[in-house]
């Protein structure tokens, strides 16, 4: 294998990788042992046809694109480690040769890394960040569990109300037609949760149990179903069932149920504790990406457009696994928001290119103030690496090679930049 690296404009190479004709001929043989169950040719048992005669009948390319896809990948993985560049794209591919006997030949165009010119990133300038606990955010955070040990009970005394959480039948009408997916038995709706079309769940304030109310909506213009937009329809519903939250007193047998503390003072001061600490946390973040943006700002640098994109594609795909994880699958999402993969490759590419003018200047700033993360650092993100997997910490360092330990370093050390930036930072008074 040989490699040929050719710098091009605005941080991008071509870099043109030769593998020999012997290894072309082992993955054209590879692509007709591959292939030759499914051919056949008069006079042949399927499966048995010689390579010649195949290569006879429909020219020597017939395996060549096959032989190709199988070529490729290995030989752009050995170019990479042979090549001094830092590159930082996906390689767009072309083959420039391939003819049995000759040596194979493509070529990759990919992005570098650009060079980052940094401004003055000590004592840049951020906002004031507030991290103290107001009295209103303690009560807030009480009311908020005290919402989580509500009890819900059953109302028959009175119609419904907003706030109520209501078991209704429904039917759907247009233009004197019930419609497919307008009917509904036993359906769970909180009033005023925003779950039905705008101005239905309004409707049913006043509704008493066992009478039959019409509900006049009109469906909005950009409704998932087509047959149903700008649409006006009735609806014969039917409450169920009312229940209503009731809430638990404040007082120290509150306190005492939701805490390991007797009294409501005691939990309070809990609370307050427990805030102060996320909130210190919180404005800690906030300080790192204030002083972080403010570095970006006067710091200049060439992003590439293919490492913009790559860096898109990578977003968008990370939102797919965490979305599967939690069991829906893209197509699904794609329905449920009308959306499909190229507008979302589309619509994070502004957070795409903020996260990389970031990653680029931290890293000049490493370099800058020769910054290094620790092996006892290194250890400390393997045992959280180990928690989160729930795996042991000697598999974990197991599993991880040279390459994939160098760029856990830079990671750390990157983490580091960014709390160095936030340090020399000057916060606003206001």
């Amino acid at each position: 294998m040989s490699l040929q690296v050719e710098k091009l404009e605005k941080n991008m190479a071509k870099l043109t990788i030769e593998a020999s004709a012997e290894d072309l001929e082992k993955a054209i043989e590879k692509a007709y042992q591959k292939q030759k169950k499914q051919i056949s040719i008069p006079g042949f048992r399927k499966g048995k046809v010689p390579r010649q005669m195949v290569e006879k009948m429909y020219g020597k390319e017939v395996f060549y694109e096959d032989a190709a896809n199988e070529l490729i990948p290995d030989a752009y993985d050995k170019a990479l480690e042979e090549c001094e560049e830092d590159i930082v794209s996906s390689p767009k591919i072309e083959v420039t040769q391939i003819e049995a006997g000759k040596p194979f030949v493509f070529t990759a165009t990919v992005a570098l890394k650009p060079e980052v010119k940094l401004g003055k990133y000590k004592g840049v300038k951020i906002g004031k960040i507030d991290s103290e606990v107001t009295e209103e955010e303690i009560d807030a955070e009480i009311e908020r569990e005290r919402e989580k040990n509500a009890r819900n009970i059953s109302v028959e005394d009175r119609p419904v109300k907003d706030g109520d959480m209501t078991t209704l039948d429904f039917e759907g009408f247009v233009d004197g037609e019930a419609f497919e997916g307008g009917k509904g038995e036993n359906y769970p709706l909180t009033i005023g949760s925003g779950a039905f079309i705008p101005g239905f769940e309004e409707q049913l304030v006043g509704a008493e149990i066992g009478k039959e109310v019409e509900v006049k909506v009109t469906f909005p213009e950009d409704y998932q179903a087509e047959n149903l937009k700008g649409k006006e329809a009735v609806f014969k519903c039917t409450i169920k069932e009312i229940k209503e939250k009731e809430l638990p007193e404040l007082d120290d047998e509150f306190a005492g149920e939701v805490s390991e503390f007797d009294t409501m003072a005691e939990y309070r001061e809990d609370v307050k504790k427990n805030l102060a600490e996320k909130k210190e946390k919180d404005a800690k973040n906030a300080r790192e990406e204030a002083a972080v943006k403010a570095a970006v700002e006067v710091s200049e640098m060439e992003i590439p457009d293919a490492m913009l994109e790559t860096q898109q594609r990578q977003m968008v795909d990370e939102f797919a696994q965490r979305i599967t994880m939690q069991g829906l699958s893209m197509e699904q999402y794609f329905q449920f928001t009308g959306t499909n993969y190229q507008k979302m490759v589309e619509q994070v590419k502004p957070q795409a290119e903020e996260r990389i003018r970031a990653r680029l200047v931290l890293e000049a700033i490493v370099k800058a103030e020769k910054i290094e993360a620790t092996e006892e650092d290194y250890e400390k993100e393997l045992e959280t690496m180990a928690e989160v997997y729930q795996m042991d910490v000697a598999k974990a360092k197991e599993l991880l090679g040279e390459k994939e330990k160098n760029n856990i370093m830079l990671d750390l050390a990157v983490r580091k930049a960014a709390e160095f930036v936030a340090e020399h930072a000057k916060e606003s008074k206001k």
